[in-house]
């Protein structure tokens, strides 16, 4: 990935939208310092500029956790349903290049690496749903294991009847619903 660096303005823009979003939902990270978080961003301005991206494509991007090991910072996607931005996409490229008709304009593989972000596994999804209700309307696609996509399938998440359901599709799918969750460690 090329470097890139967000404006000072736009930067300091992001920064306090974090903070705020991070001060007003300290349930999503107990016992995190703000100003630890804000230190290591500004060390990190390609991160930055990917939670710029996660942010303006309506991921709503907040600290759920820190590595232990790195002690690295870990954002997911936070809105409360799948960010709007990342819509009506298939699977991964594969999947986009296989259709030959009605092809959506992007893939959540696709855009995923164009942010610098990961998409969720359905582990680290069902740990965001411990953290509130999210999907209640929409569905993510989440990482698939290789055996399943070799074979035509992706996996996708929501939550409904107060319960978070995993499920299958072709990976070249696509519906205005769905969309993908992202991680980013920092």
């Amino acid at each position: 990935m090329t470097k890139r660096n967000l404006p000072a303005g736009q930067r300091a823009e992001l920064l306090t939208t974090l903070k705020a979003r991070f001060e007003k939902n300290m349930n999503r990270h107990k016992g995190l310092d703000w100003a630890k978080v804000q230190t290591r961003l500004e060390a990190n301005p390609e991160k930055l500029w990917s939670l710029n991206e996660m942010e303006s494509t309506g991921g709503e991007p907040d600290v759920v956790g820190q590595d232990k090991k790195s002690g690295a910072f870990i954002f997911y996607d936070c809105s409360a349903e799948s960010p709007k931005g990342r819509r009506s996409i298939c699977y991964d490229r594969e999947a986009l290049e296989a259709r030959k008709e009605n092809k959506p304009k992007d893939s959540a593989i696709n855009m995923a690496g164009a942010l610098g972000v990961e998409l969720l596994t359905e582990e680290q999804y069902r740990e965001l749903q411990k953290l509130g209700e999210f999907d209640l309307k929409t569905s993510s696609w989440v990482k698939t294991p290789a055996d399943i996509r070799k074979l035509g399938g992706a996996l996708y998440c929501d939550r409904r009847y107060n319960t978070v359901f995993l499920y299958h599709n072709g990976a070249d799918s696509y519906y205005a619903a769905r969309g993908f969750r992202a991680s980013l460690s920092v």
